[in-house]
């Protein structure tokens, strides 16, 4: 079985905007990110990104344009020697969502299947609530960022039904944490 990590992209890697990354000029990686993003190349661990496009769904940006973004997100993370075994994104519009978009666990389900990793010993790592339910909806492990939304998060208290969840700075200190085998 494969080692696999799964993470969020706006607020997890990058900054979260209110208005979305509409273009690559709008994505400005987090500090620490893409140096923890390596770090779990360099230990043999598969790096996969599931996150919700719906800037693409709604009508905002074309696909094209969201392609142009996750091509910028690459070369950003390239620049630190760090780079991603799959990125997965679901553009549905929020009112008409299949059953990939989180909070629904389709996204996290296709990359346990392509790398044969065991939900059970793969953390996803998220800024959202659905990024909580997802990962509960798909088996994995659940780890909270406070950067993005997460501080909001935490601050609002996580369902009990999510429980347990690993709450971490950043996604720096999430990596950490999991090389380290102190998650959970």
């Amino acid at each position: 079985m494969a080692r696999l990590v799964l993470l969020d992209r706006d607020g997890v890697i990058n900054a979260d905007r209110p208005d979305s990354v509409r273009n690559p000029g709008d994505l400005i990686l987090l500090p620490g990110a893409a140096a923890a993003v390596a770090r779990l190349n360099a230990a043999g661990v598969r790096v996969a990104v599931v996150t919700n496009q719906s800037v693409v769904g709604r009508g905002i940006i074309s696909m094209a344009m969201l392609d142009r973004i996750h091509v910028e997100l690459r070369t950003l993370l390239a620049r630190d020697g760090a780079h991603l075994d799959a990125l997965l994104a679901c553009t549905d519009a929020p009112d008409r969502p299949s059953p990939r978009r989180k909070p629904r666990p389709g996204m996290l389900l296709e990359a346990l299947q392509q790398f044969r990793a065991a939900a059970d010993d793969t953390p996803m790592i998220g800024d959202d609530l659905r990024d909580l339910q997802a990962a509960h909806a798909a088996c994995c492990r659940r780890v909270l960022v406070r950067t993005g939304k997460g501080a909001a998060i935490q601050a609002a208290g996580v369902p009990a039904d999510l429980l347990p969840v690993a709450v971490r700075a950043d996604l720096a200190a999430a990596v950490d944490s999991y090389l380290n085998g102190d998650l959970w």
